[in-house]
């Protein structure tokens, strides 16, 4: 098989079936993307082992698929079988996933002595130690919940709230109000009558000081900020 090409592989009672495709289109289409299937099929034949140019029989394709047309049962393997990636694919959605279970760690716990986020570059050094694998397709969140049982062993974590009293000016409040909701629950609301924002929120203590260094930002300084016993 072509090195420009991978495929697409559907076992169905033991019989395996496989498309080739071209591997961007076909993981865009994999991921949810609008992409034509004309775009991702190298070719509208289905194949027992594409690699030995082998087509599956007319015989098999009536009885898993309900046809005996190639490009029918083609895309029925592109919607319904696994894609087999590209080495190249599977390190740059590894490393992308592996960024954003840092990210979710850096910014939703923190070390329960210090009661401050670690850095994330501590989060992958304690995640090459623990010698964590990454799952290129799982969900981020649900692989961040494992990871950090992983890696507990190696450094503290905790995952801790902090509720935050905020107060804008009117000339920043449209800004700011977009800030706060990025950031955590708003949990109370209220404009006043000259268009100034008072708001009560709850957001991982983890991402606080990022909190404060936007909404400084967008605010020009003038935003207050209290914490809530």
């Amino acid at each position: 098989m072509s090195t420009k090409f991978t495929n697409v592989r559907l076992t169905i009672e033991g019989e395996r079936y496989e498309v080739l495709v071209y591997p961007d289109p076909a993981l865009n289409f994999k991921m949810g993307k609008q992409v034509e299937p004309s775009q991702v099929l190298a070719i509208d034949e289905v194949f027992a082992d594409s690699s030995k140019g082998l087509r599956a029989s007319a015989d098999k394709l009536k009885k898993h698929f309900k046809t005996e047309d190639h490009a029918k049962a083609a895309l029925e393997v592109l919607k319904r079988g696994e894609l087999q990636l590209t080495q190249e694919q599977r390190v740059r959605l590894t490393e992308e996933k592996r960024r954003q279970i840092v990210n979710i760690i850096s910014k939703n716990y923190v070390d329960p002595k210090t009661h401050l986020p670690h850095p994330p570059v501590r989060v992958e050094q304690a995640m090459q130690e623990a010698r964590v694998s990454i799952d290129p397709f799982k969900d981020v969140s649900e692989q961040a919940k494992s990871v950090i049982e992983e890696i507990r062993t190696i450094i503290p974590l905790r995952s801790e709230r902090v509720k935050l009293a905020v107060r804008t000016p009117a000339q920043y409040s449209g800004q700011a109000i977009g800030v706060l909701k990025g950031f955590g629950e708003i949990l109370k609301e209220e404009w006043g009558q000259d268009g100034g924002l008072s708001v009560v929120l709850e957001v991982p203590a983890a991402s606080q000081p990022s909190l404060l260094d936007r909404l400084g930002a967008v605010t020009k300084g003038s935003a207050q900020v209290t914490l809530v016993k």
